[in-house]
Parts: C-alpha cells; sequence; structure tokens
C-alpha cells in the first residue's frame, strides 16, 4: 500500500463512497494483486504512483507485467480504471470512481 492510495481512499472516505478492499488477489493462480477494489461492482482501480520519476509503473518491465494484470482483469469480467499521481491529486480519480460506482447501480 502506498501513501497514494491511502490519500485516494480519504477522499473515497470524505464523499462518502463506499470503501473499497484493498490490496486484493482477484486472478487465480497469479501474484497480481489490485490496489482497490468493489467486488459487487466488479470494479478495480490500479493507482500508478511514480510515472512521473521512472518509478515500476514508468519502465517496460512494470508496464508489461501491468498490461498482463490489466488485460487478465478485463477479461475475467472486471472493470478497469487506471489513475496516476496527477489524477488523484487533481480530483479526477474520484470524479472517476464516482461515475464506475453509480454507473453500475444504475
Amino acid at each position: 500500500m502506498s501513501a497514494l492510495e491511502d490519500d485516494l481512499v480519504a477522499q473515497i472516505r470524505l464523499v462518502q463512497l463506499p470503501a473499497p478492499e484493498r490490496e486484493v488477489a482477484l486472478i487465480p493462480g497469479r501474484r497480481f494483486r489490485s490496489d482497490l477494489c468493489w467486488r459487487d461492482r466488479r470494479l478495480v482501480c490500479e493507482v500508478d504512483g511514480g510515472t512521473f520519476i521512472s518509478g515500476r509503473h514508468a519502465r517496460g518491465p512494470g508496464i508489461t507485467s501491468d498490461c498482463e494484470k490489466q488485460n487478465l482483469l478485463v477479461l475475467a469480467g472486471w472493470r478497469v480504471l487506471r489513475v496516476t499521481t496527477v489524477h488523484v491529486r487533481n480530483g479526477l480519480a474520484l470524479t472517476w470512481i464516482e461515475m464506475a460506482l453509480q454507473e453500475r447501480t444504475a
């Protein structure tokens, strides 16, 4: 878990959205963990920190692994949102999560 994920979860709590599960293994037989998950909505949010400082999510092996995880989740019927530090800080991540949660209940 990262401070960036903590910030996003705090935003989610502040606007009283359903609380996500954190660091959840959703792909049987794989070690991949999803950052935030709403099982009842089949929604996952991947928080990609370090994208502007050559962190794991900005280098070849990390990008390749992230693509594999996302594709396996989509093929298993999950909706996947991917957000960066910028999206968390400017509020777009929260907006997208709120829209995705509302979409599933409509």
